[in-house]
């Protein structure tokens, strides 16, 4: 009597902590902030390069757009948005990430601006590793309505399953080559797919508001990926 009580006891435990896990990472429970805003339109600063890579800030710039569109958000064209902060000199995200946002509001209509911190982009082995964390903060309020980041590891070694001291050189140089020659990009597109891969549905989305309970992963996440 006494162990069925306990197992009744534990089982129930156990209910109840999945059940808190579960609803702990659910898109309305991380971004809560992003169903009380209702963004519709974003506007993406470039990103803050704090890498030896100075290519990186233009590469990123150009890959974050297409999945905050495919979410459901309009995004101002990338082109008007430099045009305009070039013109204003105001091309360095730095100056705004923790400053005043209204101005976005009022000079390209944005509900909220797209921050992203570039910390590693790297060739590593036979590889390319980047690290960046991506901020979006409301227009109206200057609140940060989502925050994530993501270590990235973009396995890029070739594994012909041949074997042998051969096979294995032949892999080697076909690793290098392969490092080599794979634009950067791809490693950008990867990172903001991953990154954007929990964002809450926007307004030209079918899956609007009606998406809360989607599983969500963690804030700050780590991959490799081929």
């Amino acid at each position: 009597m006494k162990k069925a009580l306990l197992y009744s006891i534990i089982g129930l435990l156990a209910i109840i902590f999945s059940s808190c896990a579960t609803s702990s990472f659910t898109r309305g429970n991380q971004y809560p902030q992003m169903y009380e805003q209702k963004p519709l339109t974003l506007l993406v600063m470039p990103p803050i390069n704090n890498t030896n890579h100075v290519e990186a800030k233009d590469l990123l710039y150009t890959s974050i757009t297409r999945p905050l569109a495919e979410a459901g958000y309009y995004v101002v064209p990338p082109f008007l948005t430099m045009e305009v902060l070039k013109a204003e000199s105001a091309y360095d995200a730095e100056l705004f990430i923790n400053g005043k946002l209204d101005k976005f509001r009022q000079f390209f209509g944005a509900d909220a601006v797209v921050f992203s911190v570039i910390d590693v982009w790297e060739k590593q082995g036979f590889g390319i590793k980047t690290n960046i964390h991506y901020i979006i903060k409301s227009a109206k309020t200057n609140e940060i309505i989502f925050d994530r980041s993501c270590d990235l590891y973009l396995d890029l070694s070739v594994n012909s399953g041949s074997g042998g001291i051969i096979g294995a050189l032949a892999d080697i140089t076909a690793s290098a080559i392969n490092t080599a020659l794979t634009d950067h990009i791809k490693a950008a597109r990867k990172t903001n797919e991953y990154i954007f891969m929990d964002i809450p549905r926007g307004p030209y989305s079918e899956y609007y508001l009606n998406d809360m309970d989607e599983p969500a992963d963690k804030k700050d996440i780590k991959r490799t990926v081929k």
